[in-house]
């Protein structure tokens, strides 16, 4: 190995991480002497708590931080799996007063399926969608129309099947938001 081109490597690796190394430990990073701290966060326009605050100098407009992200709580079944290479879960979401159903899947099997997504909320309420699973390692998910809440979230189920698209339609797998954990026996 040639010993200068490591020593050089090392000098240009060093020079380019002391701006990390500032923004991370630094109190000050942008110049913004405002005694609010800086440091990457600061940079980025948040606080250490995670809420977005502004930073300031004499003459700069105030620079916005990422637009808050409304949570989302979601209730998932277990992930469940069907010999034929298909891999499934099924979760009620609800964030802003509006509940909607999705199924996570992976469909290793070779060929499409037919999938049906059903949301069951109270009192009676229901919404459904039809989803062509492809084929192919790569996730996909099925999702429901997002419908105004009517009820506590764990009034909401849902349950997605998954069939042969054929004229027999035979299921391969059910999962559901509030399905129970497959035991083992």
């Amino acid at each position: 190995m040639n010993l200068r081109l490591i020593g050089i490597g090392a000098g240009v690796l060093i020079i380019l991480s002391l701006p990390l190394a500032g923004a991370i430990a630094g109190p000050d990073f942008a110049g913004q002497g405002d005694g609010k701290g800086g440091g990457l966060l600061a940079s980025l326009g948040l606080s250490p708590s995670g809420a977005p605050h502004a930073a300031h100098s004499a003459g700069d407009p105030a620079r916005p931080g990422p637009p808050e992200q409304p949570r989302t709580d979601a209730r998932c079944g277990p992930e469940l799996s069907a010999p034929q290479g298909l891999e499934a879960q099924t979760c009620v979401l609800v964030s802003e007063g509006r509940t909607w159903g999705r199924s996570y899947y992976r469909n290793t099997g070779g060929r499409a399926l037919d999938a049906v997504l059903t949301v069951m909320g109270p009192a009676g309420r229901t919404v459904q969608i039809h989803c062509v699973v492809a084929a192919g390692d790569e996730p996909g998910l099925c999702e429901t129309p997002r419908e105004e809440s009517a009820g506590a979230p764990g009034a909401y189920s849902a349950v997605a099947e998954f069939a042969v698209p054929d004229d027999e339609g035979r299921l391969l797998l059910r999962s559901g938001s509030n399905s129970a954990a497959p035991s083992g026996g």
